[in-house]
């Protein structure tokens, strides 16, 4: 019975980070290639895609690290924050939206990615 009572550390597999991994570096290039508008790329752009992949990976990986700790209203709520501040972000950094295109479309999405994970959290636990 002395096993029980020691602590035991809950390892993630190689996809808890390789995931949020390719997520920010898909997301960053992406960014710059938006950002760049089909002229020659700069340092700037550069940094932008390091900067929000760096962002965007970090917070897929925190939010994959801490989503069982959360009840399934808040993890669904959660995904669709992240989902709705990563395409309005997406959105305004075309330059053609306003900044109420930019919110609009980012609630929308991200309400719809908190309609279906709440959905999917609800069928699978």
């Amino acid at each position: 019975m002395a096993h029980a009572a020691t602590p035991t550390r809950r390892h993630h597999g190689y996809l808890g980070w390789a995931l949020p991994l390719v997520l920010g570096i898909s997301y960053g290039a992406y960014a710059a290639f938006i950002a760049r508008d089909g002229g020659p790329g700069s340092v700037g752009q550069a940094v932008l895609a390091v900067v929000s992949g760096a962002v965007m990976a970090v917070l897929a990986f925190l939010l994959g690290r801490y989503q069982k700790s959360l009840p399934r209203e808040l993890r669904a709520l959660s995904y669709g924050a992240l989902s709705a501040a990563a395409i309005g972000f997406l959105v305004s950094l075309t330059g053609e939206s306003s900044v109420l295109r930019s919110t609009g479309l980012g609630v929308s999405v991200g309400a719809g990615v908190t309609v279906v994970a709440f959905y999917l959290f609800y069928t699978h636990e």
